[in-house]
């Protein structure tokens, strides 16, 4: 029989779960209801949106409920049809942070419509840079793991629009950070990157092919500017866009993408000795290199013109660096090596040359 104690600890149990959840229901209905009937005050309407996004923020379960009751598909409405620019923004992270927390949600938002409305944010002379960056957050999060995004993206040409924003979204020539102008469009830029590099991933797909269209001005980008701002992204979708692909990999040696990277290697490795940001930046190229030359047979002068072996030993030695990224050299000097055993047996020793 159960005590009167152990009943009154199990209520205490029963209250903390369940009045959360009714709050959290309560508020998001009377969120929506404030949306619906705020259509004339745009400030209200976002902070409404701020509130809801932070309730759905890592919480799948009000992600689902708000699906439920139709918020959702309203603030998908509202992101198309509002004239003020801040709810349309408010209103884009929110679709995101909502399809984030919960794949229902990113599933029922997953169509070729949505993607052709954000072509359009994305497309339209009069979108703010902010909005824009809202849109390709938005598309990220669609593309996600999440091979039906990922075909969207390339079937309604949203890819295209995407690789033209990495072409021309920033100047190489003008790479001042601190200035906020430069820095909101690098923040764009660098978004743009993001969503590239999950359009190729989880699964490997035909976007692979698509997006390395782009490899000529990405390795324009690394050849002119050496900045982790600039050398990371690029590095990541380089990476991501090669990997398991000999076809694109291939494609890459030949525009000189892979010259290129063994010569910011090599720079970075020099610099290694006096910068401890050098070093690791070194490994991300060290990386995506390895991406490049696994099971290519086709790079081994690259590899040998460049010492690329000898540069990496040199790097391993480095104690700023951790047992992860060394175990990455590692890795990386033994694809070399093997490719060498392929290529040129007599090389080899000049190819570890200190």
């Amino acid at each position: 029989m159960r005590s009167k104690e152990n009943i009154h600890i199990s209520c205490e149990i029963v209250l903390k779960l369940f009045f959360p959840l009714t709050e959290m229901k309560t508020d998001l209905n009377l969120l929506l209801e404030c949306l619906k009937y705020q259509m004339d005050s745009p400030a209200s309407q976002k902070e409404a949106l701020v509130t809801i996004y932070s309730i759905c923020q890592q919480n799948s379960d009000a992600s689902d409920y708000f699906r439920e009751i139709g918020g959702l598909m309203f603030v998908n409405d509202l992101a198309k049809s509002s004239v003020h620019c801040i709810v349309k923004e408010a209103a884009l992270f929110t679709l995101a942070v909502v399809m984030e927390s919960n794949v229902y949600c990113q599933q029922t938002l997953c169509t070729s419509e949505l993607f052709e409305d954000l072509i359009f944010f994305l497309t339209n002379k009069n979108s703010s840079v902010n909005l824009k960056r809202m849109s390709v957050y938005v598309i990220l999060v669609l593309v996600s793991n999440n091979s039906n995004g990922q075909t969207h993206i390339r079937e309604t040409g949203c890819i295209g629009v995407l690789l033209q924003l990495f072409r021309t979204t920033l100047s190489i020539s003008e790479m001042n950070l601190s200035d906020e102008n430069i820095n909101q469009y690098y923040q764009l830029w660098s978004s743009v990157c993001s969503t590239l590099c999950a359009c190729v991933n989880n699964p490997q797909n035909d976007n692979q092919n698509t997006c390395c269209l782009v490899f000529p001005h990405a390795k324009d980008w690394l050849q002119s500017c050496t900045k982790p701002e600039i050398v990371r992204p690029i590095c990541s979708f380089v990476g991501l866009t090669v990997a398991n692909n000999s076809r694109v990999q291939e494609y890459f040696v030949s525009v000189g993408g892979l010259d290129i990277l063994a010569e910011v290697l090599i720079k970075l490795v020099r610099d290694s000795s006096r910068t401890y940001s050098s070093a690791k930046l070194a490994v991300v190229v060290t990386k995506t290199l390895d991406a490049c030359i696994a099971d290519n047979s086709a790079v081994g002068d690259v590899l040998v013109k460049y010492q690329i072996v000898s540069k990496l030993l040199r790097l391993l030695t480095y104690d700023a660096l951790d047992s992860g990224e060394k175990i990455s050299i590692i890795l990386t000097i033994g694809h070399c090596t093997e490719g060498c055993a392929l290529w040129n047996l007599s090389n080899r020793e000049y190819l570890v040359k200190p």
